[in-house]
């Protein structure tokens, strides 16, 4: 069966029909909130904040890509579901740290269901704390602020300013409702396809502004823009399905008059294992430093000036010189390969492969259960993720080098082929990749249980 045989099969069962309608009707009010702004936004002040030349600009792309869209219009789910991602990923790095934590983690669906319980109340008050810092990153720097009148000073206006928390910690805990409602009734994860659903949302607005230039400049644009998306998609779907498999053998059990267990399966590393989670942790690293710099480019001497050159640098991507472009997406290649053992770490000692295999009467072919096969586990991840990680970082930076090489031929394109490059962006293009890898897989186990074909080759 082809895909669109898939596809087709699937409206024809009325259950499956009824779960990829929610899917879509969920996605559409996302959408909808998307573009209902925070009252009191200041629409020109938020253009100029959005802008590739604007000192944060990059920093706002990486937010406006989490929140689907969203930050381009400052609506109410303007932080998307970034503070539930990051209570995700901190809750996953005290596990090993709580013993507590641990425990939860090893005690099954129970334990799953009250640490996602905890996630959610971590992440209450981290979208308030967030609301609060981006309000006051978008007016940093500037005497005009993104809402006026925000703020607990003495000429700020309270009431304003705790209405506008309240609304944006509510729009954050509605989109992981919505996210949570998509995977527990529809089909594919959530929180991924909320995400996925305000990439593409923007592709059409970005194509358009693309190809308004001048004939000459739109042509080569859209043609880099294919070639480009043409061999990322290829190279991701090949990377992130790249795995490797370590062969395990489960030995019999006796149990009164029968016998169980026996015969041999193998254990999937996969080689990105940490998916786009270190190029999120790498561009908010490397914008960080700008973003403390546009408090302080208003003060006078020399520590005006440093800070406006480290915004420059660190905020807007290099500024327009080749040496500081060579020099920002070095350390954020070397950022994102940095994180991306981090977090693969992190990660597969949460997992407990050797105990997990040892626990049901498995075992790795030559090596000893327990220690020593978690100290082989650990030793192939490392090397396989050399690959990954290099794929991140040459993903992430995939944009400078067209940008750089282009400066070279002829100074002064730079910029229109980085707009070009930012229509879907790396870590957008393995958003995608990935989130239509996965639904797809999850609509064709629907398919199977169904007794249908499957349709993935």
């Amino acid at each position: 069966m082809s895909i669109i045989g898939g596809i087709r099969e699937s409206f024809r069962l009325p259950d499956l029909r009824r779960r990829i309608l929610i899917t879509l009707l969920l996605l559409v009010i996302y959408r909808l909130a998307a573009n209902v702004p925070v009252p009191g936004v200041d629409r020109e002040f938020l253009a100029q904040v959005l802008s590739p030349e604007s000192n944060i600009g990059a920093f706002a792309q990486v937010l406006d890509l989490l929140s689907g869209g969203a930050v381009s219009n400052f609506s109410v789910i303007a932080m998307g579901v970034y503070p539930y991602i990051t209570a995700s990923i901190i809750i996953q790095i005290l596990q090993p740290v709580i013993p507590a934590l641990e425990e939860l983690q090893k005690e099954g669906q129970r334990g799953r269901d009250k640490l996602n319980r905890i996630t959610y109340f971590a992440a209450i008050p981290l979208a308030a704390f967030q609301a609060v810092a981006q309000v006051n990153i978008f007016g940093s720097g500037s005497a005009q602020q993104i809402i006026p009148g925000f703020g607990f000073g003495a000429n700020s206006d309270i009431i304003a300013t705790i209405s506008v928390i309240a609304i944006m910690t509510a729009g954050t805990m509605f989109s992981i409702w919505l996210g949570e409602l998509i995977t527990e009734d529809g089909i594919g994860n959530g929180l991924s396809l909320i995400i996925f659903a305000g990439i593409v949302a923007r592709v059409p607005f970005s194509l358009t502004q693309l190809v308004s230039t001048s004939p000459t400049t739109a042509i080569r644009n859209s043609l880099l823009f294919i070639v480009m998306t043409v061999l990322t998609v290829v190279v991701i779907v090949v990377v992130q399905e790249g795995q490797r498999r370590l062969p395990v053998k489960y030995g019999k059990r006796v149990r009164g008059t029968k016998m169980y267990g026996g015969g041999s399966t193998y254990l999937p590393l996969r080689v990105n294992t940490a998916g786009m989670i270190p190029l999120i942790f790498a561009q908010a690293f490397l914008t960080f430093p700008a973003v403390v710099a546009n408090f302080f480019i208003n003060t006078p001497g020399f520590l005006g000036n440093m800070a406006n050159s480290i915004s420059t640098v660190f905020g807007s991507q290099g500024g327009r010189g080749t040496g500081g472009q060579i020099a920002y997406w070095i350390v954020y290649f070397a950022l994102v390969v940095g994180f991306t053992y981090l977090y693969t770490d992190i990660m597969i000692r949460n997992q407990n492969l050797a105990d997990n295999i040892q626990r049901n009467g498995g075992f790795i072919p030559g090596i000893r259960p327990g220690k020593r096969t978690q100290e082989f586990i650990q030793k192939v991840v490392s090397r396989i993720t050399l690959v990954g990680a290099l794929f991140l970082g040459l993903i992430a930076i995939l944009p400078g080098i067209v940008q750089i090489i282009m400066n070279l031929i002829q100074p002064g394109s730079g910029l229109e082929v980085r707009s070009a490059m930012y229509i879907i962006s790396g870590g957008g293009m393995i958003i995608i990749v990935g989130v239509v890898v996965d639904t797809m897989r999850q609509l064709e186990a629907q398919l199977v249980m169904r007794k249908r074909d499957t349709f993935i080759r």
